[in-house]
């Protein structure tokens, strides 16, 4: 009894260090976008600031148009994600259900993909859309989001179908649903956790990529937020440190939020009794 308390305590203690590790960066951030510039520069910083200010933020908001560039990002960043979810939920199903080589090899080369630099990638995927007439616009961000986040979330995907009994897919056949009833009724009610983990992988990819959006964006107006975040920082790379704190502390807001509402659905028990024993 006395090993199994110590070891649940330090089970405690280390998920406490955790916690306190992933936290305090952001706490930090929190604390200097309230600093005033004499207070940024101290050589012996404090996490509470002796003077706190809101100046930051208006600076953040006036200066670089900080809200036009959040809601270009959460534009692309829930369209992205919800594209790459219609399109990996079927394709997922496939990939599962009916094992093939072509499948078998398609899902490889899809993961495969993934391993190649974007800096080979980015000058004939500019000159594509710039073909088709989507450089420059959000919809050809949107595309290049999609198909980069299809890879991962097709693997995640299938893992989750597989997961999902066929003797419940056999037991809505035996009582006289179609393949699609089947699909709509009994398999993509059960998917919910695997489509809520999928759909946040996409929204937060989208969020913070900043690659693709710095070169293939040119307008002011149509610039995400990791782009608008860049240009506090200087050509000499002297960086504005309250507003950029300021700016990257609201970034981090709309992901929080979005994970907060979703994490409902990622409970592992959606299958507890769907299958007698």
């Amino acid at each position: 009894m006395r090993a199994s308390r110590l070891t649940r305590s330090l089970q405690y203690l280390a998920l406490l260090g955790y916690v306190i590790f992933l936290g305090f960066p952001l706490v930090w951030l929190l604390s200097t976008s309230f600093k005033p510039p004499r207070e940024l520069v101290k050589l012996h910083p404090t996490l509470i600031p002796d003077s706190a200010t809101i100046s930051n933020y208006v600076q953040a908001f006036t200066e670089q148009q900080l809200g036009r560039a959040a809601l270009n990002s959460l534009q692309v960043a829930l369209a992205s994600s919800l594209l790459t979810v219609l399109i990996a939920l079927p394709a997922s199903y496939a990939l599962a259900r009916f094992r093939t080589r072509i499948g078998t090899v398609a899902l490889g080369w899809v993961l495969l993909s993934q391993l190649f630099p974007f800096v080979l990638l980015i000058i004939p995927i500019f000159l594509v859309l710039r073909e088709i007439g989507l450089a420059n616009t959000h919809a050809g961000l949107i595309l290049i989001y999609v198909v980069w986040a299809l890879p991962f979330a097709l693997w995640m995907l299938q893992g989750f179908v597989r997961n999902i009994p066929r003797e419940l897919e056999e037991a809505a056949s035996v009582d006289g649903a179609s393949r699609l009833q089947t699909l709509r009724k009994v398999v993509f009610p059960l998917l919910a956790p695997g489509v809520v983990a999928t759909a946040l992988f996409a929204f937060i990819s989208a969020w913070n990529e900043f690659f693709f959006a710095l070169v293939l964006i040119k307008t002011p107006e149509l610039a995400t937020l990791p782009v608008t975040l860049a240009r506090f920082v200087g050509i000499e790379g002297t960086a504005r440190l309250g507003p950029l704190a300021a700016g990257s502390l609201l970034a981090t807001l709309p992901s929080l939020v979005f994970f907060a509402v979703m994490q409902r659905r990622l409970s592992s028990g959606s299958l507890a009794g769907a299958v007698k024993g």
